[in-house]
């Protein structure tokens, strides 16, 4: 994968994650919340109605309802309003504290009852539970207006359930004016009795006890209350801030964690290269970087060790170059200055034969130089050429003219087949030198009796010049090697029979400078063919041959 289409998955995972996550965190704090509230609300409402709806049963009537109202709107912060269902107002916490009230909102009301619950025995047949719900109602009757009187006199009151579920009032200051019901006589009235006796054919009978219970005390009991909770734009609780937080906080290290991975995936080959990059600086030039992949630091990677293969390379190449150098002028100096230094000491007589074979010595050391600075300034691209449109088939006619006399020595035929003139753009003395190089090289490849021949043609819009022997051919190990630097196919030529080993390197640089490329196949005792090949000039409409 890319590595841009890598970075830009990783920023889109890391904002997607943080995004996801903030959402999911912020919706689950929010339903926690909503969910706490809503139960805080039905504790609150529940705590308000069940202490109004105790107020009620206890003392029997609403007055004296307001310090109630007041002490549960301080502890559950609501906004408290109680009326009657007839309308009438008996406390607003509002008011009670000394503000103005405030509209209400649009929530329904909440309606407290204060009556009690009857608990009658369950397996009683429905006439004996009748009777108990008419003492029931006579005790309840009794209850209401004893407490309502206590109330009213400002005596503290206090209720218990009895076994059918009626207020037993009790108080700590008794009230002349108030009297306290009778206990054990038979308060039930004929009137409850047959207005309960109807219920013992109802199935159940429990509701239908419950529902007259409920009428025929209804003229004693306290009425029947609204109360309404909140006023209109209460703003709704707020979230907390420190979940808030932990969830910026949350976020902001997921964030902080992908761009570390991502840095640590960006940085890793970054400070390997670096690393590498300061090796090579300092000498070590063995130094490479760990390559995997394919994106853009791959790609990095690659090139980098590509150049430290290629510096290495040079650098090997010059130190052989600079070992050959030595090795290669060393002996010959070493016969120069020995013979020199025998005819300082009168050792040896001057003879024209020892003087001639210095000459030729010392023109060999020249010659050796001079094709080192040819193959430096070839190599630095400094080499001066004087282009111009040469006639191929005239150039490889004065190779072999030049060569004719050394072939006839050595035994050796030196043919040419040039079927049509092939021109070419380029140094004449330079292209001059290469095929000269090549057939020197031939003609000492190749014994008595053999043949070497020069062959021009035209190939795809080539010209293309081939220099086949009939020698001793080279291996195919030896062919890589054939253009480096003083080497020679046959170690056992020296300096006099195999030339300076800089000609083909010198002979490649120059056909590669005048845009074409030089080849060389070989079978061992066979034989071995160069074929040069050039670009043809521009308007040679000369008929394409094949040698």
């Amino acid at each position: 994968m890319s590595f841009r289409l890598r970075v830009l998955g990783l920023l889109m995972l890391v904002a997607l994650t943080a995004t996801a996550a903030t959402a999911w965190l912020t919706l689950r704090q929010a339903n926690r919340q909503v969910r706490e509230t809503v139960a805080a609300g039905r504790q609150e409402v529940s705590r308000i109605t069940g202490e109004l709806r105790a107020y009620g049963f206890a003392h029997g009537t609403w007055d004296g309802l307001p310090p109630t109202v007041r002490d549960l709107a301080g502890d559950t912060g609501q906004r408290i309003r109680v009326v009657t269902e007839a309308g009438t107002l008996l406390a607003d916490s509002d008011a009670l504290a000394g503000r103005e009230p405030r509209p209400l909102g649009g929530q329904p009301p909440v309606v407290v009852d204060a009556r009690p619950v009857l608990s009658l025995p369950g397996g009683q047949v429905p006439r004996l539970s009748a009777k108990l719900a008419a003492t029931a109602i006579a005790d309840y009757r009794s209850s209401v207006a004893y407490a309502a009187c206590l109330t009213r006199a400002g005596a503290e009151v206090a209720a218990r359930r009895d076994g059918m579920g009626v207020p037993r009032v009790t108080t700590g200051h008794r009230s002349a004016r108030c009297e306290e019901p009778p206990r054990g006589s038979d308060p039930r009235t004929p009137q409850d009795l047959d207005a309960l006796r109807a219920c013992t054919s109802a199935r159940p009978v429990a509701p239908c006890l419950q529902r007259v219970f409920n009428e025929r005390t209804a003229s004693v009991a306290p009425p029947r209350l609204e109360v309404r909770l909140g006023y209109r734009d209460e703003s709704p609780p707020a979230l907390a801030a420190a979940p808030a937080a932990a969830v910026a906080v949350g976020v902001a290290l997921a964030a902080v964690l992908g761009a570390l991975l991502l840095s640590r995936a960006v940085l890793r080959p970054v400070r390997a290269m670096t690393l590498a990059a300061k090796g090579l600086g300092e000498g070590d030039l063995g130094r490479r970087v760990p390559v995997s992949g394919r994106d853009e630091i791959a790609q990095l990677g690659g090139a980098f060790n590509r150049m430290a293969d290629s510096i290495q390379a040079g650098e090997e190449r010059q130190r052989r170059l600079t070992g050959d150098i030595a090795h290669e002028l060393r002996t010959p100096l070493a016969n120069l200055r020995g013979y020199l230094e025998a005819l300082r000491d009168g050792v040896v007589e001057p003879t024209p034969e020892l003087l001639a074979s210095l000459h030729e010595e010392a023109l060999l050391q020249q010659r050796i130089v001079d094709d080192l600075q040819d193959l430096a300034l070839a190599e630095a691209g400094a080499l001066t050429y004087h282009h111009r449109a040469v006639d191929l088939r005239e150039l490889l006619e004065a190779g072999r003219t030049a060569h004719r006399a050394r072939a006839g020595t050595a035994g050796v035929a030196l043919e040419l087949r040039v079927p049509h003139p092939v021109h070419v753009l380029g140094d004449p003395d330079r292209l001059r030198q290469v095929v000269g190089n090549l057939l020197g090289n031939a003609l000492r490849a190749t014994g008595a009796g053999g043949t070497v021949t020069l062959v021009l043609s035209r190939r795809r819009g080539s010209a293309v010049v081939e220099v086949r022997d009939t020698g001793t051919g080279i291996p195919e190990a030896d062919l890589p090697h054939l253009f480096d630097r003083f080497w020679r196919a046959d170690p056992s030529r020296g300096r006099a029979t195999g030339g300076s080993g800089l000609g083909l390197s010198i002979a490649r640089q120059i056909v590669t400078d005048h845009g074409g490329t030089i080849d060389v196949r070989s079978t061992v005792g066979a034989g071995t063919t160069f074929t040069i090949t050039l670009p043809e000039a521009a308007g040679d409409d000369g008929a394409s041959g094949a040698g």
